[in-house]
């Protein structure tokens, strides 16, 4: 760094000069300001000066506030421009003025002190009492202040009083909006990034006091040096500035061979949305002049590659001699390209002997050579060439005779720059730069938005969605953009056209100049071509992968396809032969390796852009393939795994894209459904497994007409999928369906294979289930029993389906209130477990759990805790920490923790069970909303009782559209809910909750069953209370007699909720207004045991995968 001179504070208040050499300079700060009357100068601190009269004149006071501030900020130096110059030193002036940048730059902290703003004296930190004065400050108009608010790294700003108004940061936009400066540069981005003409306009509405120092005050804006010559006049001084820029940027021989920029040889580029990183990326990699640099930006068709070289070549022109264009899309193209190139440097220099003797017409080879030469020139070193759509390099594997070598076509000395754009991932003449899709939604709305004319489209729904489904794709944007703007057709009835009628829309949508493909549908069939040409099966993969989803296809996705095409059953059957297909449509830019999720089964898969899937869809298939439609069904259903398979349910997440596109095509009836049952059996597997039950009921009822056809009404086959139709009805609680499903697979199977038969058993399990959730509990304890006796005599019992009866058992003990006796068959399965599989087996597990749950529900927390958290890390060790089944004992230790009281504990165990489900399942998963209603639980014992609210809300909105407005799930929420509301104190609210929550117990189970239902009780329960509350004490009455009549049946007459509802009819007799229930004496009865939706479909019966 320069000689520079600071200022000392010493101890006793005294303030010197300190002149440090440049290799010990000490940190500092500096000051910022504008200069008024009565400034201290240098004169007036040297040694020997007057300091009676120095400490007298007014600028003492900025330069005592700068002391004070760089001792507060722990710094002994500062510097402050009136007085550490000595100005009447021309020499010194000049050093001072080319390093001032860098002094600013490297100080530790920079104080501006703002003479016309004041700050009110209040507590209150209002901006708004300063800003206006703030925005029109004099500090802001001022030449030489624009370097020295862009150099510092922190900068704060004061006001007349000497009150922090805020930081750079802090006034950031504030800043932006006064000044026009770039965020990024006032964040400290390198100047360099910004151009030329960008940074003059950063000072154009700045002033100086003296003309020349409007030119000087931005040496350092541009990092360059320049003598000093007051005098000159402004003009002289700016093309003196100018010259040193184009020296520093071009060298100093720039003039003989700059030649000035030809847009017209340029493609036309519309409604480029910037792509900074990629943009900033290129600059990196470009900006080094003293050795050849090469970009090649690579990408799939229509990403807008050329846009972005072009768009470089523009915002960096200035740095460059000469920037030429070359059209790289073959060899005529490329020789004509350079013709034109010829003809531009003979325009700018009709002497250019190496170019003048050439006959241009004739021998285009020669003109190559020549202007190679030209370029190749040891002091022409500052010049950009861009080789646009090198989309057919040569390459050994290539056959094509008309593929291009780019060696033949680049200058051979060692400088200038060169950017290649091109579709393939094979050309590797410089540093790569992958042009993916704009990853901003933002970015897209704004590119409809301008070519389409329509604004105020940030916000729209209807844009957004349209948007989304073009993902990104700048090409596919223009398109619709150019489109919507000559039409009235709204983007909701784009979108439905873009799916519907996709070709039709993209033939008749307006041409873009700015693409040299034209349309979206024409874009990718260059590229096509060449890989067929290539590789045959490729492009037969790309055909059949129209039928699957475009994300995640793998090649063991494809072992099961059966086909006479003898190229797909290679790419089915040879994994290598598949490898070498993938690869060459990687290359080409069509397909890249899918984002990895952290967790994962099997290989990573490919995909497509959802745009080029389209394409495949309706171009590459414009008539539907029957054949490839079946064989894609077939390898998605083949591969719905068994859910008793080790990590079935991440394999079942990578299926269920595929298996949703199937489901369109079946529901479309775009299949011959014959002979397809099995699969449509499978489909309905994974679907229930994932939630997604309405589709899951389509595909049974499907399978079950084609098997009933097929099969007959009684086969065995036809009795599976009519059973996994009840477990789903039980599900969707359509409990009355379930119940005929059941029987009549019971019936069936009891007259096929016996009534002992352990099929049969399964089923009579199954109808346990659908009874207790019923409150049909003597039915469910008739049909338990027999199903454990059974299982007893057929299977001993000690089998491992022996015990899941009597699990299931325990299960209705506990419902009923009868612990010990849940104790002991729990305690009989956990034992039975450890033994036939060992300790640490899942299904084992699962009974720890259990024996949790009950040990909660008799108050010993202690000893649930010990099983949860054993149950816990026994699925860590054999599962991972993120499996389901892990993360259900996860929110169960949640739920105990609730229960003790350690809520902070309870809420970890919540978020993590949560963020776990979401990143496995998905954030719209059945499974989620159980820990999403138990962390509104939470939030309502801690008495965030908003954060509950949301929480409630979310959960019974994902119940209503998963499982409908009806399910008892649903109606679960919607109690949790009244009672929230209750606690707030909204009583009309909780009242419309809990007659909504009873009437749909009522409904779903009729009034009688209803009457035994717990959930049912609880709600009649809260709903007596509430009453209570209201003084409709008659009401309450009636509705706590319901309540108390049910719990008796249920949990026998001397149970702890029927002790309550006693003492509440008790304090309805008494007459004081003080006995009546209050909201604050208000006790929540228990939750219903309403087992997790994970566990309903592993617990609710044994299904058959049926092929």
């Amino acid at each position: 760094m320069s000689f520079i001179r600071l200022l000392q504070r010493k101890p006793n208040g005294e303030i010197v000069f300190r002149e440090p050499t440049s290799d010990d300079v000490p940190a500092y700060a500096i000051l910022s300001h504008t200069w008024g009357k009565e400034e201290v100068l240098f004169q007036d601190i040297q040694v020997g000066a007057d300091m009676s009269k120095t400490v007298s004149k007014a600028g003492w006071r900025k330069i005592q506030f700068c002391a004070k501030r760089a001792a507060a900020d722990g710094l002994e130096y500062f510097w402050v421009d009136t007085c550490c110059i000595d100005k009447k030193n021309a020499v010194e002036l000049g050093a001072a003025i080319n390093s001032m940048f860098r002094w600013y730059q490297n100080a530790a902290r920079c104080y501006v002190y703002l003479s016309d703003v004041s700050k009110p004296d209040t507590r209150a930190d209002d901006q708004r009492a300063w800003e206006e004065a703030f925005r029109k400050s004099r500090w802001f108009t001022r030449g030489w202040t624009l370097q020295e608010l862009i150099a510092p790294r922190l900068v704060d700003f004061f006001s007349s009083e000497g009150e922090r108004l805020g930081s750079k940061l802090s006034l950031e936009s504030v800043i932006h909006e006064i000044t026009g400066i770039a965020h990024k540069a006032l964040r400290g981005d390198a100047l360099s990034n910004f151009s030329i003409k960008e940074r003059r306009s950063w000072a154009a509405r700045r002033n100086t006091t003296i003309e020349e120092d409007q030119a000087y005050c931005l040496i350092g804006i541009f990092d360059v040096s320049m003598l000093l010559n007051y005098g000159e006049r402004r003009d002289q001084a700016f093309r003196r500035l100018e010259d040193e820029i184009h020296k520093l940027y071009k060298g100093v021989d720039f003039e003989q061979f700059a030649i000035g920029l030809n847009l017209t040889s340029f493609p036309e580029i519309t409604q480029f949305v910037a792509r900074e990183k990629e943009l900033s990326k290129m600059y990196e990699l470009l900006q080094d002049h003293s050795n050849r640099s090469c970009v090649v930006l690579h990408g799939l068709g229509g990403m807008g590659k050329t846009q972005l070289a072009i768009t470089y070549a523009r915002r960096h022109k200035e740095k460059y001699t000469a920037i030429f264009w070359l059209n790289a899309n073959d060899e005529d193209s490329l020789k004509l390209s350079f013709q034109d190139i010829a003809q531009q440097v003979l325009r700018h220099h009709p002497s250019t002997s190496v170019l003048s003797s050439v006959d241009q017409k004739k021998d285009l080879d020669q003109v190559v050579s020549t202007v190679k030469a030209w370029l190749d020139i040891p002091q022409n070193t500052r010049w950009l060439m861009i080789y646009d759509n090198f989309d057919n390099p040569k390459t050994p594997s290539n056959p094509d005779g008309l593929a291009v070598d780019i060696r033949q076509f680049l200058p051979r000395s060692d400088h200038g720059s060169i950017i290649i754009t091109t579709r393939s991932s094979q050309v590797r003449q410089g540093e790569r730069i992958h042009v993916q899709k704009l990853p901003d939604i933002r970015e897209g709305l704004e590119i409809v938005s301008n070519m389409s004319g329509r604004k105020g489209i940030e916000k729209d729904p209807d844009a957004i969605a349209l948007v989304k489904e073009l993902d990104g794709l700048p090409l596919a944007l223009s398109t619709a953009g150019a489109y919507l703007e000559h039409v009235t057709t709204s983007f909701s009835d784009y979108l439905r056209l873009y799916k519907a009628s996709w070709l039709k829309l993209q033939t008749t949508s307006p041409l873009l100049n700015s693409y040299e493909d034209r349309t979206l549908h024409t874009t990718w069939q260059v590229t096509f071509d060449r890989i067929q040409q290539q590789n045959g099966a490729s492009a037969k993969l790309l055909k059949l992968w129209a039928y699957f989803d475009r994300q995640d296809l793998w090649f063991d996705l494809l072992q099961h396809a059966d086909s006479e095409d003898e190229s797909i059953q290679k790419l089915t059957k040879d994994e290598l032969y598949f490898n070498e297909a993938i690869i060459l449509l990687c290359n080409f830019g069509l397909v890249e390796l899918d984002p990895s999720p952290q967790q994962q089964v099997g290989p990573r898969g490919y995909s497509v852009h959802s745009c080029v899937h389209s394409w495949m869809m309706f171009v590459l298939n414009k008539e539907w393939d029957e054949s490839l439609a079946r064989l894609t069904l077939t390898c998605v259903a083949s591969k719905v795994p068994n859910t008793n398979e080790k990590d079935s349910w991440l394999l079942q997440r990578r299926l269920l894209q595929h298996a949703t596109r199937q489901n369109v095509f079946i529901v479309d009836d775009k299949l011959d459904m014959d002979g397809l049952d099995w699969a449509f059996h499978n489909l309905g597997i994974l679907f229930i497994d994932q939630g997604k039950l309405a589709k899951a009921e389509e595909m049974y009822i499907r399978a079950l007409q084609g098997k009933e056809e097929a099969l007959g009404l009684d086969h065995i086959s036809t009795l599976g999928t009519v059973n996994n139709l009840g477990i789903l009805y039980s599900v969707q609680g359509k409990l009355a369906k379930a119940e005929k499903m059941y029987i009549r697979a019971l019936q069936g199977y009891e007259e096929a294979l016996g009534p002992e038969h352990t099929s049969a058993l399964n089923i009579v399990n199954n109808l346990s289930n659908l009874y207790k959730d019923q409150g049909k509990l003597a039915e469910a304890e008739e049909m338990y029993i027999r199903a454990l006796q059974g299982k007893e005599e057929a299977l001993g019992p000690d089998h491992i389906s022996t015990l899941d009866s009597v699990n299931n058992l325990g299960i209705l003990y506990s419902d009923q209130g009868k612990l010990a006796e849940a104790e002991k068959m729990y305690i009989r399965a956990l034992q039975g477990c450890e033994e036939a599989l060992g300790p640490d087996h899942i299904s084992t597990l699962d009974s720890v759990n259990n024996l949790g749950n009950l040990y909660k529900d008799q108050g010993k927390l202690a000893e649930a805790e010990e099983m949860y958290i054993r149950a816990l890390q026994g699925k860590e060790e054999a599962l991972g920490p993120d499996h389901i089944s892990t993360l259900d004992s996860v929110n169960n230790l949640g739920i105990l923790y609730n229960d003790q009281g350690k809520l902070a504990e309870a809420e970890k165990m919540y978020i993590r069970a949560l963020q776990g489900c979401e990143e496995v399942l998905g954030p719209d998963h059945m499974s989620i909303l159980d820990t999403v209603h138990a962390l509104g639980n939470l939030y309502k014992d801690q008495g965030k009782l908003a954060e509950a609210e949301k929480m409630y809300i979310r959960a019974l909105q994902g119940c209503e559209e998963a499982l409908g407005p009806d399910h008892i799930s649903t109606l679960l929420t919607v109690q949790a809910l009244g009672i929230l509301y209750a606690n707030q104190g909204k009583l009309a609210e909780a009242e419309a909750m809990y007659d909504r929550a009873l009437q749909g117990y009522e409904d779903a189970l009729s009034p009688e069953l209803a009457s035994s239902y717990l959930p049912a009780l609880n709600t009649m329960f809260v709903l007596g209370d509430l009453f209570s509350q209201t003084d409709r004490k008659d009401m309450a009455k009636a509705m706590y007699n319901r309540a108390l009549s049910g719990y008796a049946t249920v949990q026998g007459p001397s149970s702890k909720w029927c002790r309550h509802l006693e003492d509440r009819l008790q304090a309805l007799q008494v007459p004081s207004t003080e006995s009546e229930v209050g909201q604050d004496e208000f006790t929540e009865p228990g939750a219903a045991k309403s087992r997790p939706f994970k566990q309903k479909i592993r617990q609710l019966g044994r299904r058959l995968n049926i092929r």
